[in-house]
């Protein structure tokens, strides 16, 4: 695990800029730095050391001939076996890394070896023969890669902080607060930052030395096939496929250890973790505050496996300590993130170098209440008059006027958006209808309308998780110097549970884990009611005060959202967005 950056240059004099890009990514790869250097291209490795500690593994990476060159970011769970099939063609390997198995690959397969590798990675490969440049992303965007073309230029990194060591005036994109109010987050292609851009996942882009030419291609895509019609084969498939993603996701050279929560998949992570590698570390964070509290489920769960279970808890003080250094992490703006922020610091603290996490059962097999409310908001548009929404007071009621907009964001913003755009334009003193144009930009695989109802529900819960959830995870688990896993997400197990037809994958919630894990999952926790991984964020930011910054936000508006936000009648959220806003530089 690592983080990378590079640029092509014109001028030695450039060169320089590597370097303060390096130092930028430092937190994410503290165990080793490397530099590569040619004629007019510049690659960079920070190091996390998880696959062979030793300098063999060192990055950049060159092949024995020096033709072709790996900065690489990232785990691939198949390499053992990619491994042995380059033997077979009298390959010969100087490391145990699987950052010479992809580099090996591409010599072999070239493109398409991209397909072969089932991971979370984000790597460059330079082509010296050919004098092209690769950036590839994972096939569900569990590692990020960002890059943007200046003056025929290529400019990459892991992070965004990258791109602003690289040149500290760089403009921002003036939309990204816009989509921040709206979303949370910002939605992929966008960033912060003006002409910069996330890499889709399953793709890869192709750079030109020569001729400058840039060219963005899918080597992968995942589809909704529903061709397994009985249940019994789909629990069976769903038992063995999530078995071995563990399994595959426990591979490493340093500590590892399991995230607890006490709900249904991160149990399943855990117990499954302790059946392939015995005794276990697993941590859990719990609080004074009840509702959020899961200390009886995690114990349950870590007594039945004799875990080394570590519990810490997490108060308003801490919360307050570290918000400095919580705001140093968010390398783009989010309103989530502090959980993964807190418990990858405990990791780190109890010598933990990898951890696995149950993120992306909700969305996969169905644990959110969204798959229950498609039916309602289904029929809902085709009866209301959305207008009269924005003259009531309710939070939740005022998210119906997002029905105005004709394309599948609608049902998105309806369950998760933050702001509706009349809030925003009065937050902003910006024009409505320019915010109507920018959701525009937002793009949309084609057929997403001909998905089954649930399968709709699970691609825009999925469209949160990658925006959100694995930004979120990347970026405060790395500023800790601690790897997130996510066997849920594991290629293999997504290709078949995305054969299931959806009537069975989403009958009930969770349907499928349940059914398929039922002799190994404790009966408190089955029997459960969902709760998420959440902070007491609404009692912790009643008090939160902070300086309205007036050259970006309405103080009359804001100052509407605190109070009512203070008084219990606003999502804690809102507030949380503009004090983020407000006070962050991204």
């Amino acid at each position: 695990m690592c983080r990378i950056c590079g640029f092509t240059f014109e001028k030695k004099d450039e060169i320089e800029k590597i370097k303060r890009m390096s130092d930028s990514l430092r937190r994410g790869g503290p165990d080793d730095e490397g530099l590569f250097v040619d004629k007019n291209l510049c690659l960079c490795s920070r190091r996390l050391s998880i696959i062979d500690l030793s300098m063999k593994a060192h990055q950049p990476m060159l092949s024995e001939d020096k033709n072709y060159v790996i900065t690489y970011n990232g785990e691939i769970y198949n390499f053992k076996e990619i491994r042995e099939e380059l033997k077979k063609q009298n390959f010969e390997f100087f490391s145990e890394s699987d950052t010479e198995v992809i580099l090996k690959s591409y010599i072999l397969w070239g493109e398409e070896s991209f397909k072969k590798f089932n991971g979370m990675f984000a790597f460059a490969i330079f082509d010296r023969k050919k004098s092209l440049l690769y950036l590839v992303r994972d096939t569900m965007g569990i590692k990020p890669l960002y890059y943007s073309i200046r003056n025929g230029r290529i400019i990459f990194s892991s992070e965004i902080r990258g791109f602003k060591s690289y040149d500290d005036k760089w403009e921002e994109d003036e939309r990204w607060r816009i989509y921040f109010l709206i979303f949370g987050f910002i939605p992929s292609p966008f960033t912060t930052l003006k002409d910069v851009f996330l890499l889709k996942e399953g793709h890869f882009l192709r750079y030109d030395l020569k001729t400058k030419e840039i060219e963005i291609r899918k080597y992968y895509d995942y589809n909704f096939s529903c061709k397994i019609k009985r249940e019994e084969e789909a629990k069976d498939g769903v038992k063995e496929y999530l078995s071995n993603a563990v399994r595959r996701h426990l591979i490493s050279d340093a500590p590892i250890g399991v995230f607890l929560s006490g709900g249904i998949d991160s149990t399943l992570i855990a117990i499954l973790s302790s059946k392939f590698k015995g005794k276990i570390k697993t941590l859990s964070i719990t609080f004074k505050e009840r509702e959020y509290d899961e200390t009886l489920y995690q114990k349950i769960v870590s007594k039945s496996i004799g875990s080394e279970h570590h519990s810490y808890e997490v108060k308003k003080d801490d919360f307050y300590k570290n918000l400095e250094d919580i705001m140093d992490a968010m390398d783009q703006p989010t309103f989530d993130g502090v959980n993964t922020y807190f418990i990858s610091k405990y990791a780190k603290e109890i010598g933990l170098k990898s951890v696995l996490s149950g993120l992306g059962g909700d969305e996969i097999f169905g644990g959110y209440p969204s798959f229950k409310r498609i039916e309602y908001l289904m029929f809902s548009r085709e009866l209301l008059n959305t207008l009269i929404f924005e003259k009531i007071d309710d939070d939740r009621l005022k998210r119906f006027t997002y029905f105005n907009i004709k394309n599948p964001i609608a049902y998105y913003l309806m369950l998760r958006s933050v702001f509706t755009l009349k809030e925003i334009s009065i937050i902003l003193d910006a024009d409505i209808r320019e915010i109507n144009n920018f959701l525009k930009d937002l793009y949309w695989e084609k057929g997403i309308k001909d998905l089954g109802r649930k399968n709709f529900v699970s691609y825009l819960e999925m469209f949160y998780m990658k925006n959100q959830l694995l930004k979120d995870s990347d970026f405060m688990s790395m500023w800790n110097s601690v790897e997130i896993r996510v066997p849920f997400l594991d290629k293999e197990l997504l290709d078949y549970a995305f054969s299931i037809d959806e009537r069975i994958r989403f009958k009930k919630e969770k349907y499928l884990l349940k059914k398929g894990f039922d002799k190994l999952l404790p009966a408190e926790i089955i029997e459960r009611k969902k709760q998420g991984f959440s902070f007491p964020m609404k009692e912790w930011l009643k008090e939160i005060e902070f300086p309205i910054n007036q050259s970006v936000l309405n103080r009359k508006a804001v100052s509407v959202f605190i109070k009512k936000q203070r008084e219990g009648k606003l999502h804690w959220t809102k507030n949380w967005s503009l004090f983020i806003v407000s006070l962050k530089k991204f």
